[in-house]
């Protein structure tokens, strides 16, 4: 057990930085081949961040514990809204401004709701996983054509001065790209062999883990993000970060999970996480993206969404840890 959680720690320290480092080197090297920086921002930086969801949830799938991939996705949408985004407004309250966000907002929130339809029969099979990947790709598409037309705009501006920070030689960067990808596998097995062998020693489900330890550790990255974003006083990206993330491990994560092996689904999915995700995008769309007033996300509803994550943490573990 001692092994198991200096693994998980361990493995998560490693994570972090080279996820950091993987996301520096991207960037810097989308800035030498010439891409607009609002582009560079969603797809590369905004995804990036995501990139600890993707790798640990593929080996875990491929591991044969899948219920761990997907308690990683959704534990790290609540996460990111309702204790990133919490913490982050409380502390410094958030405007949106930037019309990319209200236009990514909506397809958010359709994503989630339409995330029933292959939770419904208790099983996400691999046609349905290909599926949500070929929607990630399509999305995907959708995005690098509007962030081509280099449309001005608040997020744009933001991005703009955050890149100035990921500025270094092509070469530096494509070692930092290099090595961020292979310390993320190395790390990522680690930390699920160390999450497997915790949830084996405490009885309960690969999904609970991913839902708790493995979620908080993997949106580290979009913590970071977020407050460091705020600090600045770029909100659009510190939301923006959170969409973004969101929309990616919804799509593609749990749909390379699931077109690696089958996700059967505990009874409580839906009832519990599902719904849970559902709630906490739906109070983030009322809260920051209210038609005909200021667009502000402000310390009640950031205090709001960390209630809210108290008592779904509580839930959890009275259903998952107590049962």
């Amino acid at each position: 057990m001692l092994l198991a959680i200096t693994a998980v720690v361990v493995g998560l320290l490693i994570l972090v930085w080279s996820a950091d480092r993987f996301v520096d080197g991207a960037a810097a090297t989308a800035q030498h081949l010439g891409i607009p920086s609002l582009l560079i921002g969603m797809v590369v930086i905004g995804f990036g961040t995501s990139a600890p969801e993707l790798v640990v949830s593929a080996f875990a799938s491929a591991q044969g514990n899948p219920g761990l991939a997907l308690g990683n996705a959704f534990g790290s949408n609540i996460t990111n809204i309702a204790l990133i985004i919490g913490l982050t407004a409380l502390l410094a309250p958030i405007a949106v401004a930037s019309q990319v966000l209200k236009r990514e907002m909506p397809i958010l929130l359709a994503i989630t709701l339409a995330m029933l339809w292959p939770l419904y029969d208790g099983i996400i099979t691999r046609l349905e996983a290909v599926v949500m990947l070929l929607v990630f790709f399509a999305y995907m598409g959708w995005s690098i054509f509007e962030g081509m037309r280099g449309e001005a705009d608040e997020l744009s501006g933001e991005f703009e001065e955050e890149l100035k920070a990921h500025q270094m030689p092509l070469k530096t960067a494509l070692i930092w790209l290099v090595v961020g990808i292979i310390l993320l596998i190395i790390s990522s097995r680690i930390l699920v062999w160390g999450a497997i062998h915790i949830a084996s020693s405490l009885g309960v489900s690969d999904l609970v883990i991913g839902l708790t330890v493995v979620a908080i550790g993997t949106s580290l990255p979009e913590l970071a993000s977020a407050l460091a974003a705020v600090k600045k006083q770029e909100h659009d990206m510190a939301l923006g970060n959170v969409i973004g993330s969101n929309l990616f491990n919804t799509l593609a994560v749990v749909g390379l999970a699931g077109s690696i092996h089958a996700i059967e689904l505990e009874p409580l999915v839906i009832s519990r996480d599902w719904v849970a995700m559902v709630g906490f995008t739906f109070l983030l769309a009322v809260f920051g993206f209210r038609i005909g007033r200021a667009n502000r996300i402000n310390r009640v509803h950031g205090a709001l969404l960390l209630l809210g994550y108290i008592g779904y943490t509580w839930y959890l573990i009275a259903t998952g840890f107590l049962a």
